[in-house]
This record gives C-alpha cells, structure tokens and sequence, in this order.
C-alpha cells in the first residue's frame, strides 16, 4: 500500500469518525429537544390542571354563595316594609282621633302580629338586627347621622339609633344611623382657660 493510499483511507476514516460524531452530537440534541418538550408539556398539562382547579374552587365557592346570599337584594328591600309598619304605628300612636276608636287596639294588635311574622321570616333567613345602643361606633356597621354632647359616656359611644340595621348572615343588609356622644365643647373651652390662668401663674 502507498503513503498516498494509506492518506486516504486515513482521510476516510477520519471523516467517518467526525460524521458518527456529528451524527452523535445530532442524536443527543434531538434527545435533549424530545426532553425538552416532554418537560415543557408537563408543565402547561401542571398549570392547565392547576387552573382547571382553581376555577372549580371559583365556582364551588360563587354557587355557595349564591345560594346562602341570593335573596341579598330581596332582603335588603324588604326592610323597608319593617320601617314602614313602625312608622304607621307611631303614628296611629300619635293621632288622638284614631286613639279615641274603640277598636284601635286592635287595630295596633294586627299590625303588631304582622311585624312579628315578618321578623320571624327574616330570622329564619339569617337576618338579624344590629344591637348598637351604648356600644363604641363603629363606622363598618353605625352611620353617623348626629352628635350628642354627652360627658356622662366616653366620646364615640352610639347613644341614639335613628334607624335600625340590620345583619344577613356575614353581611351587612344596612347600617344602622345612629346618634353618637361627644364632648361638651364648654368643657374643652374651660380647660384651655384653667390652663392659660396655670401657664400665667
């Protein structure tokens, strides 16, 4: 065999070398895509099902809401046929000609009844009132409709309730108005005096 012939079969199997391992590096790098998009499909199949579940828990949670909440609006109007039979009592209450009818008794007997039927159906549906008398306002369930100069009870303390509220379940159907305490501003005026007359001592 020549050096000439010997340099090409040298040359071939070189070559050959180099194209097993292009084919090699190849192979692998189609290995690592193949891999590559496995992971990749496994993590949208993850956050689809992640999703999927989230949006189950979504409407778990609006449907129970739905359910426990969906006369929320009802309820809320409905208030106002309580505030009107209290009207409507006072004011047969107040009028002297109805007081003097024999039967307006009676007559204040059935509306009466009528109240209780209808409390009764709002506490059967998760509707109370809000007791706010003699506590501390809070502005998540008081409105403030006026202040009272009161020094006897701390400043803040709901002393007055104007219109009564009202609770469905964790929610507030309404706020109660209400009169709230406050200082006397003499006091306020007599202290900044006693302090002037100190300060000039």
């Amino acid at each position: 065999m020549t050096k000439s012939d010997q340099k090409k079969d040298n040359k071939s199997l070189s070559s050959n070398k180099e194209s097993k391992k292009t084919q090699a590096e190849e192979m692998s790098s189609k290995e690592e895509t193949v891999e590559d998009k496995l992971k990749t499909t496994e993590e949208k199949l993850l956050r689809t099902l992640a999703e999927m579940e989230n949006q189950r828990r979504r409407f778990e949670k609006e449907r129970q809401e739905a359910f426990e909440f969906g006369g929320f609006n009802f309820a809320r109007e409905s208030l106002s046929l309580l505030d009107n039979i209290d009207r409507a009592t006072a004011s047969f209450k107040n009028d002297d000609t109805l007081k003097n009818n024999k039967d307006f008794d009676k007559i204040i007997d059935g509306i009466e009844i009528v109240k209780k039927d209808l409390i009764s159906i709002f506490k059967k549906n998760g509707i109370e009132t809000i007791e706010c008398l003699n506590k501390k306002f809070d502005p998540n369930f008081h409105q403030a409709m006026l202040e009272v100069e009161n020094d006897n009870k701390e400043p803040g303390t709901v002393v007055q309730e104007i219109q009564k509220g009202y609770m469905m379940k964790d929610r507030l159907l309404r706020p109660s108005m209400v009169g709230v305490t406050k200082k006397r501003e003499q006091t306020a005026e007599k202290t900044t005096n006693d302090e002037e007359k100190t300060i000039k001592k």
